[in-house]
């Protein structure tokens, strides 16, 4: 989107849009049970948020929600108290804070709101704050970084739009997994369509961790693709 064309759409830098929700409650719960790192297999190998840490520290922790999406100026939070206050129980509130580390935009008293109100966890391109209370658990929660020094609350941004967070494009209301491997965003219009790709590759996934544990090596199959990039074997 163009500079002009921003201006047109959000002429105070402001903007709120209506929450997205698509995702049927069973399937979100049958994505509850799909490693992060199956979902990026099938989806191409090479989507999904990089350089993102969890700050739950309880790694068993799924994240599986709806997204509500957060544009924020680096170093202020105004608008993820207003997401935060339109998200139902169990969406993950995903922020776009440009990946700037010099200022926190999430903290421990946001983190008691979002657990009191049910909400699904956080991914946040940014920093975040309390770390100590984040490590509580119960609330899964993966930033950028974090630093000690507290945001502003004055704006702009804009909630439920089109976002970038971590190197990944994320739209409103798409379906947000994570898990010890980190965090991808799967289109909603697609979720059901990969979840049975997803359940697929974990069939074939324990097919070759049962021949693994034989110690059989299946060395045809390497041989092969050396073979066809003219490796002479």
């Amino acid at each position: 989107m163009t500079a002009s064309s921003e201006s047109a759409t959000w002429p105070s830098g402001f903007d709120v849009q209506p929450r997205q929700a698509t995702l049927s409650p069973q399937l979100l719960d049958a994505f509850k049970s799909i490693p992060v790192a199956h979902a990026g297999d099938v989806m191409g190998r090479h989507t999904g948020a990089v350089g993102l840490k969890a700050y739950h520290h309880d790694l068993g922790l799924a994240l599986c929600g709806t997204a509500i999406t957060v544009r924020t100026r680096p170093g202020d939070n105004l608008m993820v108290h207003v997401a935060m206050q339109r998200a139902q129980p169990g969406d993950v509130i995903v922020i776009d804070g440009g990946g700037d580390l010099s200022t926190a935009v999430i903290g421990g008293l946001m983190r008691t709101t979002a657990v009191a109100r049910q909400l699904g966890g956080f991914v946040l391109d940014g920093a975040l704050r309390d770390v100590a209370e984040w490590a509580e658990g119960g609330l899964p929660v993966y930033a950028r970084g974090h630093v000690h020094r507290g945001p502003s609350k004055d704006g702009p941004g804009q909630i439920n739009v089109p976002i970038s967070c971590a190197g990944m494009t994320v739209m409103p209301g798409d379906l947000i997994l994570g898990d010890a491997d980190g965090v991808i965003a799967i289109p909603a219009n697609a979720a059901e369509a990969i979840l049975a790709l997803c359940q697929a590759h974990a069939q074939k996934e324990a097919r070759i961790r049962a021949q693994n544990e034989t110690g059989a090596v299946d060395r045809e199959r390497f041989d092969l693709i050396l073979r066809q990039k003219g490796c002479p074997l």
